[in-house]
């Protein structure tokens, strides 16, 4: 009895673990930002997989006129990533999904991928 209880765990055991999904996998990726309105924007990462921002803790990214900047990000192998850019100083002019990420785009996210960049410039 004890040796069938045994073997009906382990084949129970062995069924959840072949059920269970596979841990994502961390990934990073670049963002390449140019800012092309005419006075500093703010942009934000945003997962729409998950609850999680990038710079995160309340940051935002700053660019200044004219600005570049490449932002590396850690993220999950899949996780699809959108962009959140306003004035700064001005939330009512927007990009991507705006601030409150409430705003529809039909090109502001990307899938998280090893060494991939993601290009976007904002006032155009």
């Amino acid at each position: 009895m004890q040796a069938r209880f045994a073997s009906l765990f382990a084949a129970f055991v062995a069924a959840v673990m072949i059920g269970a999904p596979a841990p994502a996998l961390a990934e990073t990726m670049s963002w390449l930002m140019t800012n092309a309105h005419p006075r500093a924007v703010v942009v934000e990462l945003v997962s729409q997989t998950r609850s999680h921002r990038w710079p995160g803790d309340g940051k935002v990214y700053l660019l200044e006129k004219g600005e570049r900047k490449s932002v590396p990000i850690e993220c999950n192998g899949g996780e699809k990533i959108c962009y959140a850019a306003w004035v700064n100083g001005n939330d009512r002019v927007t990009w991507g999904i705006g601030p409150d990420g409430d705003k529809a785009c039909s090109d502001c996210c990307s899938l998280c991928a090893q060494s991939a960049t993601e290009e976007i410039v904002i006032g155009q």
